[in-house]
């Protein structure tokens, strides 16, 4: 077969993958795993939505199992692979990584100073890089970065009030999902050109959860700050949380670092809150007042960030919905909607449960949208541009 485009995206909890052509946006197949750990599945559909076959006893209790496991059952469906490229999702790129990137030793490196930044997530994707410089030696290695989309911020928008040295020091805020936001942000602009000149906010809600405010179609601030702990509660991550609470479990509970990264990482949030599950899907099917409790307060700090991105933005013309629960929970969508009125924001009862593109009420003064983002293709088109890049000949 051709050469083709494989692109890897190791989030928190999940692997994404796909297969792309040489050229086009529809890929040769997608595939997901999800649920990581004792209870992880995998699902692989070819590029028309039908299912593809699975190995035999697949292994799913880490990452890098799971990324094994893929690529055997890709193995089954394409035999012979000829990969031109892997294009990964890399969820930190330091305040100097500002685009898609061929991955080398010396950059590997740098990508692995930041994995401090980004603990529960840059092991993985470097792992993901070296299984993959492991298994196709000869195809380019491309990191595309989350972090990327967000560079060009006011430094109002990323500083911290810290003296100034630590700024210069990389201790600043930089915004992640940015893929997420490259991909939902273009596609807006391809259906409605002028909406996307406007004043949007995207709500990238899923078990990685964060808001981003754009102004003609550039990131003017987001949700996270220096890692992807900050802004809105999340599946297993407490999201915004007072520095003083910080020093409080060092200095009266005892808690070092690490014990406190664990907390921070991966026992709060939905998890935490709930004492049930990180899982939007199962705390709504739960009938229990800290079920409730969880959802409420995510919900409540959606609300709050919103109003924020608001004002950063001096209006707002269009509220966008997108990711695993952005995409799927109508009781969410709602209930962020509900007595936003005085906002503009009103939607329609129908269109929300059906998930419909459009959500707004017929004459709402705010646009409120479902569009499904697609990182992978964010991650292939940048793959194939330095593929091409590498196949044009010097001057």
């Amino acid at each position: 077969m051709k050469q083709v485009i494989l692109t890897l995206n190791a989030g928190s909890s999940s692997l994404k993958f796909a297969l792309f052509p040489p050229e086009g946006d529809i890929p040769l197949a997608t595939g997901l795993v999800d649920r990581i750990g004792a209870d992880g599945e995998m699902r692989l559909k070819d590029g028309n939505g039908g299912a593809l076959p699975l190995p035999k006893g697949g292994d799913y209790t880490s990452h890098t199992r799971s990324l094994a496991t893929a690529l055997v059952a890709l193995e089954m469906s394409f035999p012979g692979l000829s990969v031109a490229a892997v294009g990964h999702r890399v969820v930190h790129g330091g305040p100097d990584f500002a685009a898609p990137v061929r991955v080398d030793e010396t950059v590997l490196s740098a990508l692995d100073r930041l994995s401090p930044f980004a603990p529960l997530h840059q092991p993985h994707n470097l792992a993901g890089i070296r299984a993959a410089i492991e298994t196709f030696p000869h195809a380019l290695q491309v990191a595309c970065f989350d972090t990327a989309f967000h560079r060009g911020h006011s430094f109002e928008n990323d500083a911290f009030a810290l003296p100034r040295a630590y700024f210069d020091k990389g201790i600043r805020r930089y915004g992640f999902h940015g893929l997420s936001y490259d991909y939902v942000s273009g596609h807006l602009a391809m259906i409605d050109p002028d909406l996307a000149q406007g004043r949007v906010i995207i709500a990238h809600l899923g078990n990685g959860a964060s808001m981003c405010a754009l102004n003609g179609g550039r990131s003017v601030t987001s949700t996270m700050g220096f890692s992807a702990l900050d802004g809105l509660a999340m599946g297993t991550r407490c999201g915004q949380i007072d520095p003083g609470a910080l020093l409080y479990l060092m200095q009266q509970e005892g808690m070092d670092g690490d014990a406190i990264s664990d907390l921070l990482y991966k026992r709060s949030g939905l998890l935490g809150l709930s004492g049930l599950s990180h899982d939007m899907r199962e705390l709504e099917a739960a009938d229990t007042p800290e079920a409730r409790q969880a959802v409420g307060y995510f919900i409540a700090r959606i609300r709050r960030e919103l109003g924020g991105l608001t004002a950063v933005l001096g209006g707002l013309d269009a509220l966008i919905f997108t990711a695993g629960i952005g995409e799927n929970s109508a009781p969410v969508r709602a209930a962020v909607c509900k007595g936003m009125d005085w906002l503009g924001l009103s939607i329609d009862e129908t269109r929300n449960e059906q998930n419909a593109p459009l959500l707004s009420k017929d004459g709402a003064k705010v646009r409120v949208m479902v569009l499904p983002t697609n990182e992978e293709l964010v991650i292939a088109r940048g793959a194939r541009r330095l593929v091409a890049d590498s196949e044009r000949p010097a001057a």
